[in-house]
């Protein structure tokens, strides 16, 4: 696994192992940063938030892009583990705060801009993050919403928010949401 693009180009990421986690692969990652730019532009000063984030790619390549600080939650010792050691390798400790509970972060600088969610599949932990997330106020009519899911999955939803898009990859879609500007 690899930083795609931005100032990390190229830079190999260690990877938690296959049982621990379910690493998005390259070309994924690459279709989704595509379409990311394609609706934010750019990258430049964006908070973002990855939550179950496993070895930490998307939250890496946002930074790698001009993101301004990135929040990981990851519950896994272990991933978290590689999750610091990707972090320590791009010295970039000052742009971003490790938790351990996707659920328990209560502040933010600021609401995101962007939020990654890769939860274990059928659990429905992404319906019931977006809830949580907007009940804190650290997202807005403004933050876009990604969410990584089986491909024969039911479509997702999320109380109070929009799907703008879905697609699939493979075993893998891509779900993109934003809150309800009449919610």
């Amino acid at each position: 696994m690899r930083i795609i693009a931005g100032k990390w180009g190229g830079r190999q990421l260690e990877m938690p192992p296959q049982n621990i986690t379910r690493p998005t692969t390259d070309r994924v990652r690459e279709a989704l940063f595509s379409m990311l730019i394609s609706r934010i532009g750019s990258f430049d000063g964006l908070y973002v938030y990855d939550a179950f984030a496993g070895s930490g790619a998307l939250g890496l390549e946002s930074l790698s892009r001009g993101a301004k600080h990135v929040t990981f939650a990851e519950k896994d010792q272990s991933a978290r583990r590689i999750l610091q050691n990707n972090v320590a390798k791009l010295k970039c400790e000052g742009q971003v705060s490790i938790e351990i509970d996707a659920f328990k972060i209560s502040k933010a600088e600021q609401p995101f801009d962007l939020v990654f969610m890769d939860p274990p599949y059928g659990k429905g932990l992404e319906s019931e993050l977006g809830s949580s997330l907007a009940q804190k106020n650290l997202i807005s009519k403004e933050t876009l919403i990604v969410i990584e899911s089986q491909a024969d999955a039911a479509l997702l939803t999320i109380e109070k928010a929009n799907c703008l898009d879905f697609r699939t990859y493979g075993n893998c879609a891509l779900s993109f949401f934003k809150l309800d500007v009449f919610g």
